[in-house]
């Protein structure tokens, strides 16, 4: 079980969803990363990216409701870090739900459209998360290559582990925990759409990368790292 990832779409992923439902999924999906230690990894790496510097220009990309934003933000802020902070998603309810739920003092934006649209803009780092895996394999090697060329300091892939015990076990945590049905139900597909360790060699090479680095974190993350 769980050999090979799953071709498989997400209850979430579909446009005719009710906005007043997808609104509903990103809020849970916010306190499944809350539970899950989700944004420690990347907030690990930006101080890690960043070593020292006090300005930083960051593309998320697949922002959902714009919870790493938030968290990035206020990370920035307690370290005397001047933020420049911009969100890119393809489904424009994303961008309502975000802008529902962040300040307007916040140094976020928040844009609906193609990430690859934003070239030229003098990133610093571009991070994503729990994007990775809602990509094919061809889409995911062109999002690589467009942040190693788009990242002046680095970029960071924040996703889940195919892991037999984490899909085993997720669906009693979403239970227990209370969550919406549909995030009970793509979290387990999420899982056996993701990648394990080893497979991502493969798409760096392919994406022509060298130097990136595959890190496993607790619980059940799997993450990908290039700083230059």
């Amino acid at each position: 079980m769980l050999h090979e990832r799953l071709i498989a779409d997400e209850l979430m992923d579909d446009p005719a969803l009710d906005a007043h439902v997808y609104g509903a999924v990103l809020a849970d999906l916010e306190k499944v990363n809350r539970a899950t230690f989700a944004y420690r990894p990347t907030l690990g790496f930006l101080a890690r990216a960043l070593q020292g510097r006090k300005r930083l220009k960051l593309l998320d990309v697949g922002f959902g409701n714009g919870d790493m934003l938030r968290r990035i933000a206020a990370w920035a802020q307690r370290r005397g870090i001047a933020a420049d902070l911009v969100g890119v998603d393809l489904n424009p309810r994303s961008e309502a739900a975000a802008r529902r739920l962040t300040s307007g003092s916040a140094p976020i934006s928040y844009v609906t459209g193609d990430y690859a649209d934003l070239r030229g803009q003098g990133w610093d780092c571009i991070v994503s998360s729990l994007v990775a895996h809602h990509m094919t394999q061809e889409q995911l090697v062109a999002f690589l290559r467009f942040q190693h060329q788009e990242a002046r300091l680095g970029w960071f892939i924040n996703d889940l582990h195919r892991h037999g015990f984490a899909h085993a076990a997720y669906p009693l945590l979403a239970r227990l925990m209370g969550w919406h049905p549909m995030v009970r139900l793509d979290g387990r597909t999420s899982i056996a759409r993701s990648y394990r360790p080893a497979e991502w060699y493969p798409l760096l090479a392919q994406a022509g990368i060298e130097g990136a680095m595959v890190r496993r974190q607790f619980p059940f993350r799997l993450c990908v790292e290039w700083i230059r």
